[in-house]
């Protein structure tokens, strides 16, 4: 191996490398690049002569690699101490991991180095910036911790790890400055090297909850639009039904199951509000077009007014909606068994049927002067019996018939309830505690509603999916793009589109909701602990970057493994310290062997020297798409 200067002739500058020779298939003499040191100008602010630096570390590598298959003495002497370690001093470490690598091919696939390096050359920092963003991000997905963990542990990782604790904080600015151009550069390669399809387009809504008890204030001088006016954090409806500020996020999902984009919005804001708002920032940050597209989201987006803004858009729509929550003959129209396509297992029992129809509906709706008003639309409803969902539902509901029976025939002094529990299965009537004549105004007489109960098993198991996405009709002529949008407001698909397949495009949003706890079991997302509001956004930023890291993995995998699988075994790929340049790694299991096949780092070598090593991490790091 060999030192070896290359001069980038568009900018003039010129980067130190390590190279060697080698024959090619055709036996004629070559040389490639092994290692990149970096350029000269940012070198000569670390070492005081970069090519003596660069030729010495040559050598030793030559060095190595010769030596790599020579059986190795070590002398152990028995009475040699522990050096303590002190995270402020120092950052490397005896104990090391090498299942990141894994990781680090794809954040170089996906080009996150580059796009670092190349905006923090227009800083004054002296340190790298991209360099704390990995530590932050491979911490993020592999053994998540705050960002003051994620510096102690620092020297974990086979990486430059230069940088103070300050650093890290500083750096948080410039992630956040840099967000929405970062988003969009993963998403195109992500189009580039998945070949990604926004044309379902998946949403949902979370929220994560801070280790505080007092919202955010606002701060009246700032501007209605602009962001900081209004506190983050803010006391809502949580997830995870805690009594603490939340902050939501609201995520989009493409149908691979990979991370779109992403926001965050006050955690006092409905869940619906967030749709619109999120999409218009994904568009525009991702540049995603005016081309046609299939939102997919649950019952809390159905309302007037996303309808409205999907058709507005003339995009297509899949969105759930409560078969309780509809109109009379809507019901009625659900339990008329006429018409009905039914399923059924191998034993002859029914496991799911649906029927649909195409039928005007009114929806209310938001001027842009803030006035309500009505809509009538034409939609593509269609009915959904599930025997699984209907006996969840019975198993659901079981505890409170059980305690709203055992109220049956006591007595109370209120004369209403909550709707909700066994509450609204209790009838209550005035009475008479001495004659037993029922009243206007006295105490009541608990029954049990019969009718009630009777109402709501009938509609058990049953779901409704509304949609303005239909297909072409028998004998028409194919279109020559992919859809296009009719003028009674369809969606209008150049091939046959069925109940069953609109009822599997609904059916991909178990991904996003996995896909939510993921972040907040796996990568410990939740409780937050910083509070300033661009270092939230930063966090939340990193996070993401994770997310998407560790979800392109699992799509590597073809999903054979979860996430916590991938997690662990990544985390346990560790190797420690024999001697100054050897390590022994002491983990591998089918799953290690499935992640090296998938992104070609061998995981099975029990024995490394650093040499080994930066080979390996420099191969991840050199990406030839």
């Amino acid at each position: 191996m060999f030192f070896k200067p290359v001069k980038n002739y568009s900018t003039g500058r010129i980067a130190y490398t390590i190279a060697e020779s080698y024959r090619d298939e055709n036996k004629k003499p070559k040389q490639r690049q092994i290692l990149n040191l970096g350029f000269l100008d940012e070198l000569e602010k670390v070492h005081d002569d970069p090519e003596a630096y660069a030729r010495e570390l040559a050598r030793k590598m030559t060095e190595e690699k010769n030596d790599e298959d020579a059986p190795i003495r070590i002398e152990i002497s028995r009475t040699e101490a522990l050096v303590k370690f002190d995270p402020e001093k120092d950052h490397d470490t005896n104990r090391k991991n090498i299942g990141y690598a894994a990781l680090s091919r794809i954040y170089h696939q996906l080009e996150i180095h580059e796009f670092m390096d190349n905006r923090r050359r227009y800083t004054k920092a002296e340190y790298n910036q991209n360099s704390i963003f990995k530590v932050l991000v491979y911490n993020r997905a592999l053994f998540p911790d705050s960002k003051l963990g994620a510096w102690e542990r620092r020297g974990f990782f086979f990486e430059d790890c230069d940088f103070s604790i300050e650093n890290v904080y500083r750096s948080l600015d410039f992630f956040l400055k840099h967000r929405c151009a970062l988003l969009r550069q993963i998403h195109n390669r992500i189009c580039r090297e998945y070949g990604r399809d926004t044309f379902l387009l998946y949403y949902d809504v979370t929220n994560y909850y801070f280790e505080t008890d007092y919202n955010d204030p606002d701060d009246p001088s700032r501007d209605e639009d602009d962001p900081a006016r209004y506190g983050l954090r803010k006391k809502g409806v949580s997830k995870e039904h805690k009594p603490k500020p939340i902050v939501q996020m609201g995520l989009f999902m493409d149908e691979n199951g990979i991370p779109l984009s992403y926001d965050l919005y006050r955690g006092n804001m409905n869940d619906s509000v967030t749709f619109t708002e999120c999409l218009d920032s994904t568009e525009d940050a991702l540049a995603l077009g005016n081309k046609h597209k299939i939102h997919i989201t649950d019952k809390a987006m159905m309302t007037g007014d996303n309808v409205a803004d999907i058709r507005l858009r003339n995009d297509g729509y899949v969105i759930s909606e409560s078969v309780r929550r509809v109109a009379e003959p809507f019901c009625n129209y659900v339990l008329d068994q006429e018409g009905y396509t039914c399923e059924y297992d191998k034993d002859g029992n029914l496991t799911f049927k649906y029927k649909s129809r195409l039928h005007p509906k009114v929806i209310n709706v938001t001027s842009l002067e803030g006035k309500k008003g009505k809509a009538i639309i034409n939609e593509r409803q269609i009915v959904f019996y599930s025997e699984k969902y209907a006996r969840r539902a019975k198993k659901d509901r079981a505890l409170a018939i059980q305690k709203a029976r055992g109220k049956d025939g006591t007595t109370s002094t209120f004369g209403s309830d909550s709707h909700y529990g066994s509450a609204k299965y209790l009838k209550k009537t005035p009475y008479d505690k001495e004659s037993g004549e029922l009243l206007k105004d006295s105490s009541y007489l608990v029954t049990f509603d019969e009718d009630r109960l009777s109402a709501d098993e009938s509609l058990d198991g049953y779901y409704i999916i509304c949609t303005n996405v239909i297909g072409m009709d028998k004998g028409e002529r194919p279109f020559r793009k992919k859809c296009r949008y009719t003028k009674d407001g369809y969606l209008q698909l150049n091939r046959t589109v069925t109940d069953k397949d609109i009822i599997e495009m609904y059916r991909g949003l178990w991904k996003i909701e996995e896909t939510f706890k993921v972040t907040k079991t796996n990568m410990s997302a939740r409780p937050v602990y910083v509070s300033n509001q661009d270092h939230i956004r930063a966090y939340f930023l990193i996070c993401f970057v994770s997310l998407v890291l560790s979800r392109l993995l699992e799509y590597k995998l073809d999903w054979r493994y979860s996430a916590t699988e991938i997690q662990e075994n990544l985390a346990r790929a560790c190797g420690s310290r024999l001697e100054q340049n050897l390590f022994v790694f002491d983990h591998y299991t089918s799953v290690l062997e499935d992640i090296g096949k998938a992104t070609g780092i061998d995981f099975s070598r029990k024995y490394l020297s650093t040499g080994d090593i930066r080979g390996i991490l420099a191969q991840t790091k050199k990406y030839e798409g």
